[in-house]
């Protein structure tokens, strides 16, 4: 079945000429502009517009078609209009793409709070850039810039990838090694020792060990678990070691049901980002969102109980 927003899009595009108009209009980027209108010329079988230069002329049977549904999609937005303001309130939708981690421990405890409904979505973080620029998602949290036009990338705290283990790992032999200063019987220990992983995902473990040995890991995780707040549950309960970005782990290394035994050197750190597209008609929304993350983030242990002393690291300019 065609998608109504194809046609919205189509009225668009003829009305204004270009598709940067249509997309100022729609408050999507140009890229989604072209992906409704290809979709709505192979779902009709031929072209709707002819490209000259900047322009969008339309074609015969694009004229036809739009003199055809003009007057039942303009019955169809009078009528979206009306329904919302007989109801006198109309509640946006906001799509916020992030890593299931990030989500447990920062957005959570506040969805219930929020005066507007919420989508969560998780994924890769190209995928998700890709979706941000389409209109799908209206924010993402993500240690990634992947540049575009039409998205700006606005830093606001950062995380340290961070070794950590169970209680009954033995950090004082790993200090006395550290202590060598030798490198290759650094990694041999920690090679001996119990690891944990995520399934399909060592990219944390990749960058620390290329950063600290200057090469990959040989050795793939004893244990492959669903995601990293269960890496940090398993470690509570016994023996082994992982690498995960310390904002996840503050409570259980403060409260002592987990070790914090190596930050590396050098220490790898990732900086975080609010991406957002440049135009949105979901400014306050999204502001209230940034609110959260920046209040969680930034939080002293007093004040939040997922937060440690010592781990929260922020820019030294804020943006």
């Amino acid at each position: 079945m065609v998608n109504l927003e194809w046609y919205r899009t189509f009225k668009a595009v003829y009305k204004s000429g270009t598709l940067t108009g249509a997309a100022e209009v729609l408050f999507i980027s140009q890229p989604g502009v072209s992906l409704h209108l290809s979709s709505l010329e192979n779902y009709v079988g031929y072209k709707l517009f002819d490209r000259t230069g900047r322009r969008m002329v339309p074609t015969e049977r694009g004229k036809v078609l739009y003199n055809f549904i003009i007057e039942a999609l303009t019955k169809l937005e009078e009528a979206e209009k009306n329904f919302q303001r007989s109801t006198e309130k109309h509640t946006p939708t906001i799509s916020i793409g992030m890593c299931f981690e990030t989500f447990q421990i920062t957005l959570e405890p506040y969805i219930a709070t929020l005066p507007f409904n919420v989508i969560i979505m998780f994924g890769e973080y190209p995928e998700m850039v890709e979706n941000l620029e389409k209109g799908i998602l209206d924010i993402i949290i993500t240690p990634q810039m992947v540049p575009r036009n039409t998205i700006e990338y606005q830093p606001f705290s950062s995380e340290t990838i961070v070794l950590v283990g169970g209680n009954d790992t033995d950090v004082a032999a790993f200090e006395a090694v550290v202590q060598q200063e030798d490198r290759t019987a650094v990694e041999n220990w920690l090679k001996e020792q119990k690891w944990y992983g995520t399934t399909g995902d060592m990219e944390h473990l990749r960058r620390f060990w290329q950063l600290n040995f200057n090469k990959y890991p040989d050795f793939r995780p004893n244990y492959i678990v669903p995601n990293l707040n269960s890496i940090v549950r398993c470690l509570a309960s016994g023996i082994g070691l992982s690498v995960v970005p310390d904002f996840l782990c503050r409570k259980e290394i403060e409260n002592g049901s987990i070790q914090l035994v190596w930050e590396g050197s050098p220490k790898l750190e990732n900086t975080l980002y609010f991406a957002t597209r440049k135009k949105t008609i979901y400014e306050d929304e999204i502001a209230s969102i940034k609110t959260i993350f920046l209040k969680v983030m930034t939080a002293t242990p007093s004040e939040n109980p997922l937060h440690s002393n010592g781990l929260t690291k922020m820019p030294s300019e804020r943006v």
